[in-house]
């Protein structure tokens, strides 16, 4: 059989043969035909034929009642949201008062380091009465964006007291904190541009890269090295360096670990890759530098160097609202290509007043940033032994950051120890705190922990009140 097989191949290939090697077969029109341009004319009329043939479709055959009723009973459309489980409910404490140092909670009071009140200026009485006096001047609301009849004078006070307090040629509002930063990051980023930003950004900043479409490149977490890396291999792989636009995207005080950006290293990088930054600053903004101008005075960076500066107002000035700082370009440029700031009403005049007024708090009473300070150390120190814990933050973070010594493996089992910690701190000694606990949009993968905001305004026994909580409660928890 396998003989049979073989003799019949080579036949074949010896008809192939002879007909490509063949003598003239055929005179068309005086041209002389030969045998491998008849196999090659035959081919090419079977792929045109096969190439316009019509492909089989079978008849369709219309579905009976009963068929229709049974695919509907069947169907289960997909929820709308995801389903509901006992992890995600979730009821924080409610404050029941003011959010000073001293708060009430469930109806008792409570030592405060959940609220971000750096310079202590929730309940002070210059803020309080320039809110009063903006209320019955202006009302409550704009009922309209800046570029819609929603621009009143004191928002123009307000952005030219920041730009003169920071050394800035002009700033601009926003009505939102948050929605500060992730808006100003797609004003200036684009599709196509490149953007180095810290693995540790807080979720408004990653909603702002991911509005921007920009190529986005991570470094690991405040790590000079690998920022200057990931720097050097985008300049490398760049074909039109000079026809990209290139971004550095840092906080100054990071929310996810209290950790602080040295600012002066990053310019010396950015100048020599030739970068822009933006740098957020909302948790150091009146509270790093000697007078509380931020990162740049802390480090002693000319704030010139910095290209684009945003910040919340909602922590150490105590309002609302946010605010972006630079050259007149680039707020001017916001003014009609951030969302945040066109689409928005603007932000609420008594809240301008009163951001206004803590920064003049700010410049005649400068002692209050030694007396913050004085409480962060002495909070640092007194933390510095917690059985089962870690200090990850900065000793001049007002976010007092502790996280595991070592993670029990996953991360819900992490955020239910920590939640039981902050629980039974709260319960039993009527201390609050908070844990970082993250959305599933955040993408942040920094490890979670215990995050303690110190203000100007706790005294010394509530900071030694919150350290022992935390070293009897985490002694018992965590073994």
């Amino acid at each position: 059989m396998a003989l049979a097989m073989v003799n019949v191949t080579a036949s074949v290939l010896d008809w192939v043969s002879s007909a490509f090697d063949a003598p003239t077969r055929a005179v068309v029109f005086g041209v002389p035909i030969d045998g491998h341009l008849v196999v090659e004319a035959l081919l090419v009329v079977v792929i045109l034929f096969q190439l316009t043939r019509k492909s089989y479709k079978p008849p369709k055959k219309p579905l009976t009642e009963k068929e229709i009723d049974e695919l509907c009973d069947d169907w289960v459309p997909e929820p709308l949201t995801p389903q509901i489980t006992e992890d995600m409910m979730y009821e924080p404490p409610t404050l029941e008062s003011a959010a000073g140092p001293h708060a009430i909670v469930n109806g008792k009071e409570v030592v405060n380091f959940a609220s971000a009140n750096y310079l202590g200026l929730v309940g002070n009485e210059k803020i309080t009465d320039s809110c009063v006096g903006a209320l019955e001047k202006y009302g409550v609301g704009s009922c309209g964006p800046r570029g819609f009849y929603g621009t009143i004078d004191v928002h123009l006070d307000c952005e030219q007291k920041i730009a003169k307090f920071l050394g800035t040629p002009d700033s601009i509002l926003y009505s939102y904190g948050i929605s500060t930063i992730f808006s100003v990051i797609p004003a200036f980023c684009k599709k196509g541009d490149i953007i180095v930003a810290d693995e540790g950004v807080h979720w408004a900043v990653q909603n702002g890269l991911y509005l921007s479409r920009s190529t986005v490149v991570y470094f690991k977490h405040n790590d000079m090295k690998s920022l200057e890396n990931k720097l050097e291999e985008v300049t490398r792989r760049s074909k039109q360096p000079e026809k990209v636009r290139r971004y550095i995207v840092v906080e100054a005080i990071y929310q996810n670990s209290g950790q602080i950006a040295p600012l002066d290293e990053i310019v010396r990088l950015k100048e020599k890759y030739r970068f822009r930054i933006i740098l957020d600053e909302s948790h150091s903004f009146g509270v790093l530098g000697n007078s509380g101008r931020g990162l740049a005075d802390h480090c002693g960076v000319p704030i010139e160097k910095i290209d684009i500066i945003t910040a919340g107002m909602g922590n150490a000035l105590a309002t609302d609202g946010g605010f972006c700082t630079g050259s007149v370009r680039v707020v001017d440029h916001q003014r009609l290509s951030s969302s945040g700031y066109v689409f928005s009403a603007s932000l609420p005049p008594y809240l301008a007043s009163a951001a206004i007024a803590a920064v003049d708090y700010l410049e005649e009473n400068p002692s209050v940033l030694s007396k913050l300070r004085t409480n962060i150390a002495t909070l640092f120190n007194e933390l510095s032994d917690v059985p089962g814990l870690v200090l990850a933050s900065h000793i001049l973070s007002p976010i007092v950051f502790l996280k595991l010594k070592k993670s029990t493996g996953t991360g819900k089992t992490d955020i239910d120890l920590l939640d039981s910690i902050a629980k039974q701190a709260l319960e039993e000694d009527s201390v609050l705190i908070a844990t970082t606990k993250r959305s599933s949009l955040d993408k942040c993968k920094l490890p979670i922990g215990l995050r303690l905001f110190v203000s100007a305004s706790h005294s010394e026994s509530d900071l030694l009140k919150a350290a022992a909580s935390l070293k009897r409660v985490a002694a018992s928890v965590i073994s």
